[in-house]
């Protein structure tokens, strides 16, 4: 019996050994997939950081740039006056 205990203790290691190492080599390919895409990921994320600080200061400008020009036409357009003028219309009689 202890015969067959042993050898079926050797098979079982000889057949379950390199299915572990099988996915072991899986798990190892998914991890460098990941770790690809996650590189991958970080470097979107810069570039879109990158574009998100550019248009921030072009919208900075662009609204400095329009106060400006608010303040400029209004400082150009002459002030109405407070007085209204009435027209009044003639009525034709038949």
């Amino acid at each position: 019996m202890r015969k067959n205990a042993i050898t079926r203790l050797l098979l079982v290691l000889t057949l379950g050994l390199p299915l572990i190492g099988c996915q072991d080599t899986k798990a190892r390919q998914e991890n460098e997939q990941l770790k690809a895409q996650v590189a991958e990921l970080q470097k979107e994320n810069a570039d879109l950081s990158s574009k998100v600080d550019g248009l921030a200061k072009e919208n900075s400008a662009l609204a400095s740039e329009n106060e400006k020009l608010k303040a400029a036409k209004a400082s150009k357009t002459p002030k109405k006056s407070s007085k209204s003028k009435r027209k009044r219309r003639r009525t034709v009689s038949s």
